[in-house]
């Protein structure tokens, strides 16, 4: 078993109370992935993905030179662009910078895969009967198969953050074979067990198969489509009260205060690209991991459960079957995923390679992703794992 020696992680932290907030940019709240990419220096190529079950995909690839893949896959509610803005600082345009060959997904339901072959999302709510199960066993091993075939090698390495990590432990669970194509998996705030989520997270939790029943019935089955983002955003970017109630009193209350690292300025950036659209589905499996203290499949009651699973219960993921090396990074002051519950993942997985509790004691869900300093304090680890993995 490999570890990583991240004493310089702790060394460079110590320089952060000296180091300045990188500069925002107000125009990146109106650029999108490929805008983005072209501002800060690294064109991206647009890959269409095609998976088993009919859903078209957006994949996004910033080439570079070195010789073992990247691939990065976003959390709930996310797109690709929830990577990128940070500008010079986002994790794939470090990457890039460095000759990493950067690839970037988008999961069903999002802003850019919010396509099927034959079903209409605006019109067929079968497109939306999909959770992060199928997310994992048919979105990520198409994305995968896309990298390896497009680049030639036989395995990539992977940076997941929260719910993108759970695809990982789904496919790795489900379709082992996939096990063997990933060279390394590195997991920020990773999402499996969701058992000492706190309020208002653990209180929502418990209402949403409730909630659920009653929006199907109302034929809604679509979370934050687009009137709602649309609202969401002209509310949350009002002068002063935006800001407090959205972030501070509400997304605060969900992932961990961290205002030095999400300040007002950038929340003006991040607000037109998050949330993007889901599925209610996913958000009732999530809470069922809360509600039901397991890591298993979606629940759809005593009788079709019979008929789906030949069981009255859904069948747990067997993460003994994750032989991918798998390198975990959490923090303290995440609200989501908790200290507690990534320790427990850490046991059940066969093979952690490392595991890192955040040096930094405000560390929230999203400072992965968007801190102002996160090149200081969570690059270093990330770079650490990827040198370590930089041969087959």
């Amino acid at each position: 078993m490999k570890f990583i020696d991240l004493s310089a992680c702790v060394v460079i932290f110590s320089q952060l109370v000296s180091t300045s907030s990188p500069e925002i940019d107000a125009e990146d709240a109106k650029l999108y992935f490929e805008e983005l990419a072209i501002k800060y220096g690294h064109p991206a190529r647009k890959y269409e993905v095609i998976t088993e079950d009919g859903y078209i995909l957006a994949l996004y690839n910033l080439p570079g030179s070195k010789e073992i893949p990247v691939l990065l896959m976003h959390g709930v509610f996310g797109t690709s662009d929830i990577w990128m803005l940070r500008g010079n600082i986002s994790l794939p345009i470090a990457l890039a910078n460095s000759g990493y060959d950067v690839w970037v997904g988008n999961s069903r339901g999002n802003r850019y895969s919010r396509r099927h072959l034959y079903l209409d999302p605006d019109h067929d709510p079968a497109f939306w009967s999909f959770s992060f199960h199928e997310m994992g066993v048919y979105d990520l091993s198409a994305i995968i198969d896309t990298v390896i075939q497009k680049t030639g090698v036989k395995r990539i390495n992977t940076i997941g953050h929260s719910l993108g990590t759970t695809l990982f432990f789904v496919l790795g669970s489900i379709r082992p074979e996939y096990n063997a194509r990933i060279n390394v998996f590195t997991a920020l705030a990773p999402i499996c067990y969701l058992n000492h989520i706190q309020p208002l997270s653990s209180t929502i939790a418990k209402f949403v198969p409730v909630l659920g029943k009653i929006l199907n019935k109302l034929n809604m089955y679509e979370v934050f489509d687009e009137p709602t983002r649309s609202i969401v955003g002209q509310f949350c970017t009002l002068p002063n009260v935006g800001y407090k109630i959205c972030v501070e009193e509400v997304l605060f209350t969900f992932i961990g205060s961290d205002p030095e690292e999400i300040s007002p300025e950038f929340a003006k950036i991040v607000l037109p690209h998050f949330p993007s659209s889901s599925s209610l589905k996913n958000v009732i499996h999530l809470a069922q991991l809360h509600n039901r203290k397991v890591f298993a499949q979606y629940d759809y009651g005593f009788l079709r459960n019979r008929n789906v699973y030949n069981s009255s219960v859904p069948p747990e993921y067997n993460l003994k079957k994750v032989t991918m090396p798998v390198a975990l990074t959490v923090g303290r002051n995440d609200k989501l995923s908790v200290v507690e519950d990534v320790q427990t993942l850490r046991r059940k997985l066969p093979n952690v390679v490392s595991y890192e509790e955040s040096p930094r004691q405000e560390f929230n869900h999203l400072d992965d992703i968007w801190g102002a300093h996160m090149d200081i304090y969570l690059y270093p680890y990330i770079f650490k794992i990827l040198e370590q993995y930089s041969e087959f």
